[in-house]
């Protein structure tokens, strides 16, 4: 049965179809709540309240279609919650004592980049490349535009590419840096 169907189902009622939606898509959830709260644990917790939060408003869902795009705007908003309660400010920390293997190095790098952007372009390349929405699917659950997410897209996609062609001339806000020792 696909996720539109069951989607149907459990907007009539249907528990075992809210179940089987979200066995579906618990993956995705997990991705990006983890990709916002950067904590195995929090992410759990957070995808423990999208559940909760899908449920109770389930009735509400008007378009069946959209099903896997209204769960993860839930979760990005239970997301934003928990970090706003919580004033985390996430920031990616080198140690220069310790030796970094290039992949290491090219994950450190990428998430450098995406610290660059702003949370609205983040959450954009996060929504179209990582939970694999289409852009129809990016556009409504932002409620904007396709053309309005083309052009975003662009900019941020544009953003990150020159931030990365840099390379290591580029200087990280809020670090310094220190003298090495010999």
């Amino acid at each position: 049965m696909d996720l539109e169907s069951m989607a149907g189902k459990a907007i009539k009622g249907d528990d075992d179809a809210f179940i089987s939606i979200i066995r579906e898509v618990r993956t995705d959830l997990y991705k990006t709540a983890y990709a916002y709260l950067k904590n195995e644990d929090d992410a759990v917790e957070a995808i423990q309240e999208v559940t909760y939060r899908a449920y109770r408003s389930i009735g509400k869902l008007k378009e069946p279609a959209y099903c896997k795009t209204w769960l993860i705007r839930i979760t990005i908003n239970v997301c934003q919650d928990e970090l706003k309660k919580k004033k985390r400010i996430i920031q990616t920390e080198v140690n220069d004592q310790l030796l970094a293997s290039e992949e290491d190095l090219s994950f450190i790098n990428t998430n450098e980049a995406l610290e660059q952007l702003s949370f609205e372009e983040r959450e954009l390349l996060h929504m179209k490349y990582i939970c694999d929405l289409t852009i129809r699917e990016v556009a409504e659950s932002l409620d904007v535009s396709e053309g309005t997410i083309k052009t975003r897209l662009y900019k941020a996609l544009g953003r990150l590419r020159n931030w990365m062609e840099k390379g290591d001339d580029h200087h990280v806000p809020g670090r310094r840096k220190t003298a090495k020792r010999i």
